[in-house]
């Protein structure tokens, strides 16, 4: 695990981390796609040892970030506005954009603490949770439902008390909207045929900028494997983010197995300038001891030179911390 974290000026200490808890069209309030009024339980995982070990005292303080809350709300504004799924409130989500994100502005207090309670009416294997707070009811109003999820930290006080922190996390969009906006923005440049080939081939890690990072990152400097049908040209600072050179500059790029790229590419593991590792906290124990990720490990083959000013934007705007 990562680092103890510093929470509203407080320090913790990571115990372990619940991952993906899926914000479904039956649980969110507001912005549905389908026809239900929405049920306030919420699935939490399967009943069983790992669950209960991790949840093992619902008495414990939980809470959200109001900055994490705007960060959210920062991340989909472009859905709210341009929404790609079929929502029943389609019009009048531009207006409840600007209305959450002034009503999480205004609130006082930087940790906003709520309870769960669990639903033990409902039979096993599925574990639901439900509550009555306030805050509670803000997130089912401002999830978009199959691309939010929750996700959880335990976490210990110096004095030894353990709370859990959630937060909302977008698993963004998949690859019909990453295709539509890349459409949009290329057909938005006054760009002759050739150059929009170009930008559309490196978007997805081939043709001239596939070749550049390859030649200078022949093999993944986390596997070795250098065996080019398994590698992929991954983007440092997304090509959605990118500057029109930086779509295409090959410093802007490593050579990644599947497994490595999707984690680098979502924030769950990012590089330091002396080649370090940095695995977020929000991958949990398990998962990082089955992937062998390791905070702080060297990877003394990758090649960061020219590269840090790509990875520090890497560490502050994709890296989830």
């Amino acid at each position: 695990m990562s680092k103890d974290l510093v929470i509203d000026g407080q320090n913790y200490e990571v115990l372990d981390a619940k991952e993906h808890m899926t914000a479904a069209d039956s649980w969110v309030l507001k912005n549905k796609i389908g026809i239900g009024h929405g049920e306030a339980k919420f699935y939490v995982g399967q009943d069983g040892g790992v669950l209960w070990g991790f949840f093992d005292n619902l008495n414990r303080k939980c809470f959200f970030l109001k900055t994490d809350l705007i960060k959210y709300l920062e991340e989909v504004k472009e859905e709210y506005e341009n929404p790609q799924q079929p929502y029943k409130n389609k019009k009048d989500m531009v207006e409840d954009w600007k209305k959450y994100f002034k009503e999480i502005n205004k609130l006082d207090k930087e940790v906003l603490d709520f309870n769960f309670v669990h639903q033990k009416q409902i039979e096993p294997p599925r574990v639901y949770f439900n509550s009555k707070d306030e805050i509670y009811e803000l997130i089912r109003r401002i999830s978009l439902p199959n691309i939010t999820y929750l996700s959880a930290l335990k976490i210990k006080s110096k004095t030894g008390e353990i709370h859990y922190y959630f937060r909302l996390f977008v698993d963004y969009f998949g690859q019909e909207f990453k295709d539509n906006k890349l459409e949009n923005q290329i057909k938005e440049r006054g760009l002759s045929e050739k150059q929009k080939e170009v930008l559309v081939k490196a978007r997805i890690g081939q043709g001239k900028y596939r070749e550049g990072v390859l030649a200078e990152c022949p093999y993944c400097p986390i596997t070795m494997v250098s065996d080019d049908r398994l590698l992929i040209a991954s983007h440092i600072k997304p090509w959605i983010k990118s500057e029109l050179k930086e779509k295409t500059d090959p410093k802007n790029g490593f050579m990644f197995t599947p497994t490595y790229d999707f984690l680098f590419d979502r924030g769950f593991i990012t590089f330091a300038d002396d080649q370090k590792m940095i695995v977020s906290p929000w991958l949990s124990k398990m998962t990082c001891s089955k992937l062998d990720l390791v905070d702080g490990k060297k990877y003394a083959l990758l090649p960061v030179e020219g590269r840090k000013t790509y990875l520090e934007y890497h560490r502050k705007n994709i890296f989830k911390n």
